[in-house]
């Protein structure tokens, strides 16, 4: 295989949201490494991406929210705490309840922060993966309908 293989690497399914209101995307950012990213997190086993999204939402923001549509997928390969890291992130359109741009976002977590950025800026933002800066305003522009197909049956061990 051409890729080194490193023995101690990990690999993590991410589930992300981009929520857009008046031009804004939402962000969050991890107070102490600086980081930006789209909100969400780990997809626990047996959950969908979507599930994953919506769970995320209501444990770091305290709030209601649902998905409408998948845009993308974006694999990100980086180095952390010195060790070859990969994260798979499933990239979804996501509305949650109750939030207003001009409104600082709620969070029920000390160690990030949720912000809203100008949709316009978002090479500005150093949002990772980089890729996402380039990518987000051409599959918001051409996101296709019924992109996913996922298995709803529940796995019960």
């Amino acid at each position: 295989m051409g890729i080194d293989m490193e023995a101690k690497g990990s690999i993590e399914t991410l589930a992300r949201g981009v929520c857009l209101m008046e031009g804004r995307i939402l962000l969050c950012r991890n107070r102490k490494a600086g980081n930006v990213y789209l909100p969400g997190g780990h997809i626990e086993f047996g959950e969908t991406g979507a599930e994953a999204l919506v769970r995320e939402i209501r444990e770091e923001m305290g709030c209601r929210s649902r998905v409408s549509g998948f845009l993308g997928c974006a694999e990100h390969r980086f180095r952390q705490k010195g060790r070859p890291h990969a994260e798979i992130n499933l990239v979804y359109l996501l509305k949650v309840a109750g939030l207003a741009p001009d409104v600082p976002p709620p969070c029920r977590e000390d160690w990030i922060e949720f912000y809203w950025h100008p949709l316009s800026r978002l090479g500005a933002t150093g949002l990772e993966p980089a890729a996402l800066r380039r990518l987000l305003p051409r599959w918001l522009a051409a996101a296709p309908a019924d992109n996913l197909a996922t298995t709803r049956a529940r796995f019960h061990p």
